[in-house]
């Protein structure tokens, strides 16, 4: 199997509880490698471009509002499988439904405020690491 890339975030919620260490240290003990990372602040017009994607959606407003609540974490990530493994390694985006082995059942409160983002599909991957590492484009 091939070295895959996805993209990952650590969401405000996750950051503003100070959980981004112990995140960064499950996804490394994972076997994940981090071939970029930075902490930043979204601004309006990022977040709204990047989920893009939801913008008709009732929770679109109140997604880009949490989004630029506080500094994020962004990271490339690889290994085989990447983004599957990632998506496991997340849980469900529901945190009250996430098992309490994986990321968001840890540290995710609930829907919403769920710890982290991922990639669903080598495509979107390849987009969302543009965006924010466009060097590793």
């Amino acid at each position: 199997m091939a070295i895959e890339r996805t993209f990952a975030i650590i969401k405000p919620d996750a950051v503003s509880a100070g959980n981004s260490e112990n995140i960064i240290k499950i996804i490394k003990d994972h076997g994940f490698d981090i071939e970029d990372m930075k902490a930043l602040q979204l601004t309006q017009e990022q977040a709204k471009r990047f989920y893009d994607v939801h913008k008709k959606r009732p929770f679109f407003g109140e997604l880009v509002e949490f989004m630029t609540s506080g500094p994020v974490v962004v990271m490339a990530l690889s290994k085989e499988n990447a983004v599957q493994e990632w998506r496991d390694l997340m849980g469900p985006t529901d945190s009250t439904q996430a098992p309490a082995n994986t990321i968001r059942g840890q540290f995710g409160t609930d829907v919403g405020e769920n710890a982290t983002h991922g990639s669903d599909s080598i495509e979107n991957a390849k987009i969302e690491i543009a965006q924010f590492f466009p060097e590793l484009a």
